[in-house]
């Protein structure tokens, strides 16, 4: 058809491919890697943030439609099952959060700082810790499921389904791994349509794939798995593309795949606090798992209903975050200090702007998006009432989230690490524990669900109070790795 159309009406032709060629080339200057050293800051962010701010939305499709599916074509107990899959998860692959938050500060400002060796060096040695720490992910965690669902209380409903689903996701952790710190890459190479692009692309093929395996095919949850896992091996492989062709910024060569002890040790300084931080979030995640397991399958599914759109309502202050950090970091390399207090106070009004939107429209279609992944009108109302208890708590992380991007861009990760530690073990699993004791009843003999999301509201509060005091008092300053030589 097109080649009769272009046969037939020639000079049309040209001017339907001028006019998608110029629409691409007004969008590729719109969003290409930025240095954003220069330009107005708001100017910057958006330009950086929007496009991550969709790519983040569709990267929480994977989880969400693998969800929606599920739920809807095999039950509440399978819905469930995933839920207690998440947390043993994203324990196992805290390891990828950790390189991913180590060499983004360290991209961000060699790039800033036009320090193309160590920029190289440092993408280069990402890519094979993530190759080493795949390896070693699968063949630990695989073995290791059942045992830990058992410890987790997985209730016996959903305990064969939730140790397929997390079997495969184990086995193709590569791909999660090599995509998210990819991705975190070329972000701190100020690049943000492209992962946009591949993100969006690679979600549709992940809901197609997610219908054929469980719906055509009866493959069942680990149907859904697979679909997940081949989604993102093919994010990750174009996105190694994408970094290997970026030559006028940097040159990836195989020398630079050897492992330097300089570089390495740096990745991991700079990554283990976060790492930990998110690691010890997880495992406060287990505990609460646990209790949560003990109160039945039906709050369990209630429960992951609920986090899949929690997900899209805290995504602003994620996205904002990892702007916040980019920007930071290519202006701390540059010695802009001017440009990061103004930065600070741009990011935090259009965070605050964006979550405000997303729990408006919470509260205005979550029943009827709740009705995508189950019919039950018990989990429908669950999922309501944990909602609205916790809406000033996404006000609230939008502060602690935004500022802990400034930070760690400065090169800060321990002051973070120590708060978010603060928060989630010393005060979350306690007052999950204390109000679920304090709300036993007939009706609720493990505790009233609502505990959960009220010992979270208090966490929130008070981790905002801290990070607030901590960034004033200005210790995150001068903690810029750049200007020290190029890796041996």
């Amino acid at each position: 058809m097109w080649y009769n159309f272009q046969k037939c009406f020639p000079e049309e032709w040209i001017k339907l491919t001028q006019t998608k060629q110029s629409l691409w080339s007004r969008l590729s200057a719109l969003f290409q890697a930025q240095d954003m050293t220069v330009g107005k800051p708001l100017v910057c962010l958006l330009k950086f943030s929007i496009p991550m701010l969709i790519g983040n939305i569709a990267q929480m499709l994977y989880s969400t439609v693998d969800s929606i599916v599920v739920g809807k074509y095999l039950g509440d107990a399978a819905l469930s099952a995933i839920g207690a899959s998440g947390p043993l998860q994203n324990l196992f692959l805290v390891v990828f959060m950790a390189i991913g938050a180590g060499v983004g500060v360290m991209v961000s400002q060699y790039y800033g700082a036009k320090e193309v060796e160590n920029l190289g060096n440092s993408i280069g040695n990402a890519i094979t810790l993530i190759f080493l720490f795949s390896l070693g992910i699968t063949a630990i965690a695989t073995p290791l499921t059942p045992a830990l669902l058992r410890l987790l209380n997985t209730p016996a409903e959903t305990f064969d389904m939730a140790k397929a689903y997390l079997v495969i996701l184990f086995i193709g952790a590569a791909g999660n791994g090599f995509y998210n710190v990819l991705s975190g890459v070329l972000r701190g190479l100020g690049e943000a349509l492209f992962p946009f692009i591949v993100l969006v692309c690679t979600s549709l093929l992940n809901v197609g794939l997610d219908i054929w395996f469980v719906a055509d095919l009866n493959m069942g949850i680990g149907g859904a798995a697979l679909a997940t896992i081949i989604s993102q091996i093919l994010s990750s492989i174009v996105c190694l593309i994408k970094i290997l062709t970026m030559r006028r910024t940097v040159t990836i060569t195989v020398k630079m795949l050897r492992l330097r002890k300089r570089i390495v040790k740096q990745i991991f300084r700079l990554g283990i606090p976060s790492g930990i931080s998110m690691g010890v979030m997880f495992i406060g995640t287990l505990f609460v798992q646990s209790l949560i397991n003990r109160m039945g399958y039906l709050v369990t599914a209630a429960i992951t209903a609920m986090i899949r759109l929690d997900g899209f309502a805290i995504l602003p202050s994620q996205s904002f975050s990892m702007a916040a950090a980019t920007f930071t970091g290519q202006n701390v390399g540059a010695n802009r200090d001017d440009r990061v207090k103004q930065g600070t106070k741009t990011v935090l009004t259009i965070c605050f702007t964006f979550t405000a939107v997303m729990v408006v429209c919470m509260h205005l279609f979550g029943r009827h998006l709740i009705r995508l992944f189950t019919d039950t009108d018990l989990v429908i109302n669950m999922c309501m009432s944990f909602i609205r208890i916790l809406t000033p708590g996404y006000l609230i992380m939008v502060i602690s989230n935004c500022l802990f991007g400034v930070m760690r861009g400065a090169g800060d990760t321990l002051g973070p690490m120590w708060i978010s530690l603060m928060g989630n073990v010393g005060l979350r699993i306690p007052f999950a524990y204390l109000l679920a004791s304090l709300t036993v009843s007939a009706a609720y003999p493990a505790g009233n669900p609502t505990s959960i999301f009220f010992s979270m509201l208090i966490q929130m509060g008070i981790v905002a109070v801290v990070t607030i005091i901590y960034f004033r008092k200005g210790k995150w300053k001068g903690k810029a790795i750049t200007g020290k030589g190029t890796a041996e």
